[in-house]
């Protein structure tokens, strides 16, 4: 029988297609990676499904590519091999939220959009990264290790415990979720601790481009949203001046929300999906601004706020530093909207912000120290320049890891996709970038295209370790083959 009948017979006529029109939605994303087309579309709405094509696949040896949801940028969801895209899109359920504990259980499909207006009538907010596309899948995003804004240790890790179908055709819970203990059972941990009985099997799935199994759904950590709230923004010429800074605002763990914005990336974010308006932006930042946001808690917010002022004012007393503001000249109002616009999806009806500059963007993300980050940027620069890529036009964005223990450096190389030219320069500057970041020490925690293969030869002991751990977990390698290292 056919692989089209037979996924017909799994999930039904209507949510099965190999129509090349619409094969074409899922041949590329908005990253530089070649567009493929896929072999036929598979729509399951329930684990049982997907476990019955995952069995069918390994029977056809039929390569197999999850997707979340409509939105990609890293090429993880392309199918390089052809195969079956298997779009959970209809998977899209908010499972439960659960406030005791300060966590949701959401299926792949619920996007930050989705799950934003689901939090906030309960009086709760997602872990946000920044700025997500509001179709974005939340479980890709916590997947992707896409850097969470709260730098605390607490919500570093947002993922909980998980349901899985193995490549091998079995289905699994991690954690304390695993052979159903703390899962509808009555219990208050309710899959909250993710490291037992067992070992925190979710990890393996991070960064891993859907190639270990399909996860079918997450419980994830939430948080209580503020009511009460403050925002100092420090401007900084020089990006050392504000890694000091940065380091005992860390250790004295205070505030919500901490981040660092480049003058692109700001103006970007700022513009509100509006060209013309990016450039009046520009004209109006510093080149380098500090964000910090405090928050009170629902008890004695205002103390709170009151006791991490006068620390933040203490810190920067140390430093000689006299520039800390709750606005910024010429933008009346940004305290109150910058705090509420990054505790949300970007919104639906406005262009994505990483789009507004040139139509395309292409992220080069790493993990260092806040002390390196002023090297990487120079490099970057310098890189650029043999490009002719103007240095003023890059977005940088650095995100505190752990109370600034460690932390997330992101470079946007924005381009025109229309233009091929633009594109071969930006895919040359992007690969050139990247190795030199590499040689400088960058840590890229989720390698992915061009990136796999900087990594994984100067890493020979764990690329074999990793290849024998597929070949465990997938003997028929037919989950999302062509990725990472196999």
């Amino acid at each position: 029988m056919a692989i089209k009948e037979n996924l017909e017979k799994i999930v039904g006529s209507e949510n099965v297609s190999d129509d090349p029109k619409e094969l074409t939605r899922y041949s590329r994303d908005h990253s530089l990676c070649p567009a493929r087309l896929p072999n036929y579309l598979a729509r399951p709405q329930t684990a049982e499904e997907i476990l019955k094509i995952v069995q069918l696949a390994n029977e056809t040896s039929t390569p197999l590519i999850p997707s979340s949801s409509s939105i990609h940028f890293n090429g993880g969801a392309i199918a390089n091999l052809g195969g079956i895209i298997v779009d959970m899109g209809r998977m899209n359920k908010v499972l439960y939220v659960d406030e005791h504990n300060r966590k949701a259980r959401i299926e792949p499909g619920v996007t930050w959009s989705q799950l934003q207006t689901t939090l906030a009538k309960k009086g709760y907010m997602p872990l946000f990264s920044l700025l997500p596309h509001a179709q974005k899948s939340v479980l890709t995003s916590y997947l992707e290790r896409e850097r969470i804004l709260i730098p605390r240790f607490e919500f570093d890790e947002p993922l909980l415990t998980t349901e899985v179908v193995w490549p091998r055709g079995e289905i699994f819970r991690t954690g304390a979720a695993a052979a159903g203990i703390g899962e509808d059972t009555g219990s208050i941990a309710r899959g909250a601790f993710p490291h037992g009985p067992g070992l925190d099997w979710w990890r393996l799935f991070q960064g891993a481009q859907g190639t270990f199994g399909i996860l079918t759904w997450a419980n994830i950590k939430i948080e209580i949203l503020p009511e009460v709230n403050k925002t100092f923004f420090i401007e900084f010429d020089d990006l050392s001046e504000a890694i000091e800074l940065m380091y005992r605002v860390g250790r004295k763990v205070i505030g919500y929300e901490f981040l660092i914005l480049n003058r692109m990336d700001l103006a970007a974010i700022l513009s509100e999906g509006k060209a013309k308006k990016l450039e009046k932006m520009k004209g109006i930042l510093a080149p380098w601004t500090l964000i910090l946001v405090c928050s009170g808690a629902p008890i004695r917010p205002l103390e709170r706020i009151e006791y991490e002022e006068e620390t933040l004012y203490e810190l920067a007393a140390e430093l000689s530093l006299a520039n800390i503001r709750t606005s910024i000249p010429g933008l009346p109002g940004l305290e109150r909207d910058l705090v509420n616009m990054i505790r949300s999806a970007w919104p639906k009806e406005k262009k994505y912000w990483k789009w507004v500059p040139k139509g395309e963007c292409q992220d080069l993300s790493f993990l260092t120290t806040l002390d390196k980050t002023p090297t990487f940027v120079n490099a970057v620069m310098d890189v650029a320049a043999l490009y002719d890529y103007p240095a003023s036009e890059i977005g940088c964005y650095v995100q505190p890891i752990e109370s600034s223990r460690a932390c997330q450096c992101e470079f946007s190389f924005f381009y025109d996709r229309e233009d091929t030219q633009d594109v071969a320069r930006i895919t040359e500057l992007y690969s050139e970038a990247a190795r030199i970041a590499l040689n400088l020490g960058a840590f890229y925690s989720r390698p992915y295209g061009i990136l796999a293969d900087l990594v994984y030869p100067r890493a020979s002991g764990y690329t074999m370790m990793l290849k024998k751990t597929k070949g465990v977990i997938d003997p028929n390698n037919i989950m999302n083959p062509g990725r990472l290292c196999f």
